[in-house]
């Protein structure tokens, strides 16, 4: 498959009062059209400072972000983040969050509407985020960008602030949703259950400068079993690599 999105030795350093202190070390990655990676590592790798690279909200000291063969030098609108600290504006209801981004097109209500009721938003649409409890508010935050409909998304952490039932279950719509929309995904996530549910294939990375340790593919079919001898052995051998 094609390349969607390919990431050519970026590095990236951050100014302190000790001099430049490497976060990036040099990182290759290549991500193919429809495919979802997962990206894990330790605490204060430089996940999302990488995550942030490829998504153009921050800038490289070295080394090519390419979407669709054309060099990014900024925030392209191929792509959308959802972060773990959330965007709801709270003084819009829900169905006014969704239409946010869609600049007074004409179908905004109808795909407001639609990608509310996909989400399992059905009867919220007039509340307010503070009538919403954690999960919701997030099928809001996903609703809303898939409403754009982006071609890549770039998650960070977005389920982490949830509790297991609940993540577990929005890990559950998320897969429906990526099954009935076509989006290349790109996923920081510190959890390795979730990333052997979700995706496709799995880097590791290693402690700062973070470079890529180890590459995992995840040959299984959704829907996917973690309690499986399958789904175990390759839950053990990335948690070696992360040395644990």
């Amino acid at each position: 498959m094609r390349a969607k999105l390919e990431i050519r030795n970026i590095s990236k350093s951050f100014k302190t009062d000790q001099g430049r202190r490497p976060v990036i070390g040099g990182i290759d990655i290549s991500v193919a059209d429809g495919e979802f990676v997962a990206i894990v590592g330790p605490s204060g790798c430089g996940k999302t400072t990488l995550l942030h690279v490829i998504a153009g909200l921050e800038s490289a000291d070295s080394g090519q972000v390419v979407i669709d063969g054309a060099v990014q030098t900024g925030p392209s609108p191929k792509g959308i983040v959802i972060s773990q600290q959330g965007s709801v504006f709270p003084w819009l209801t829900v169905q006014q969050n969704l239409m946010f981004g869609l600049n007074g097109r004409r179908d905004s209500r109808e795909l407001a509407d639609h990608y509310g009721a996909m989400v399992g938003l059905q009867g919220f649409d007039q509340a307010y985020p503070h009538e919403l409890s954690g999960g919701m508010l997030k099928r809001v935050e996903v609703a809303r960008a898939l409403v754009v409909k982006p071609e890549i998304l770039y998650m960070d952490e977005p389920l982490s602030a949830l509790d297991a039932l609940t993540a577990l279950r929005m890990r559950l719509e998320l897969l429906r949703i990526l099954s009935e929309e076509r989006h290349t995904s790109l996923l920081v996530t510190h959890d390795v259950e979730e990333a052997i549910q979700l995706s496709d294939r799995i880097i590791v990375l290693t402690p700062r400068p973070t470079t890529i340790q180890a590459i995992f593919e995840v040959p299984f079919s959704h829907p996917r079993k973690l309690s499986s001898p399958e789904a175990q052995t390759l839950k053990e051998a990335i948690l070696r690599e992360l040395g644990l």
